[in-house]
């Protein structure tokens, strides 16, 4: 996974008060959890965080907070609803012996069988839902779609990544190949032949 590098200052206020005087000065309020029983409260920069948040990419967060060094995913991110204006980052620490759950962005390889029959390939979601040591988890999930039919879709329950345990629901879809009128039309003609 891309790691990425984010500054921090501990903050000791929290509340709404202290949040929206943070706001103020161009801060964002974060939260880091993990280990520790209690959350650690911390602010950084919209300059600092914007490459982590504005990508599909998955990164691995270094954070520095005073000067401590903790590694981290993004687990949940607040937008103002809206400004689309970042509210509020919460970050989970991770290690490389405990497993954790994360999106892996997906990607499509090949060109579909139904695609060159004149279908219409769908991506239903960009993500899924892995879980595994943040060492083994890969940057993107590539799924090969070469012998994808018209009409038929690839479930999460058909697929397997070496090393990975998939968290995301079996039954849900990830890609389907849909006809199109111009699908239906030449198969009408090849039968009327």
């Amino acid at each position: 996974m891309k790691e990425i590098s984010v500054k921090g200052q501990q903050r000791t206020d929290t509340g709404k008060k202290a949040t929206k005087l943070l706001r103020k000065e161009g801060l964002i309020p974060c939260n880091l959890y993990g280990e520790a029983e209690t959350a650690l409260s911390f602010s950084t920069s919209m300059s600092e965080i914007r490459k982590a948040i504005y990508t599909p990419d998955v990164y691995v967060v270094n954070l520095n907070i005073d000067g401590k060094e903790h590694k981290a995913i993004i687990k949940e991110l607040q937008f103002h609803p809206t400004t689309d204006a970042l509210l509020h980052a919460d970050f989970y620490e991770i290690n490389e012996k405990k497993a954790i759950t994360i999106g892996i962005p997906v990607k499509l390889n090949g060109l579909a069988q139904g695609v060159r029959d004149g279908g219409k390939i769908n991506l239903s979601i960009r993500k899924i839902n892995v879980t595994a040591p943040y060492k083994q988890i890969p940057e993107i999930l590539n799924i090969d779609v070469t012998n994808l039919q018209l009409g038929k879709a690839i479930k999460v329950g058909e697929l397997s990544f070496e090393g990975l345990e998939i968290a995301t629901s079996p039954e849900v879809v990830v890609c389907s190949v849909k006809a199109t009128r111009a699908s239906r039309s030449a198969a009408a003609a090849a039968a009327a032949e």
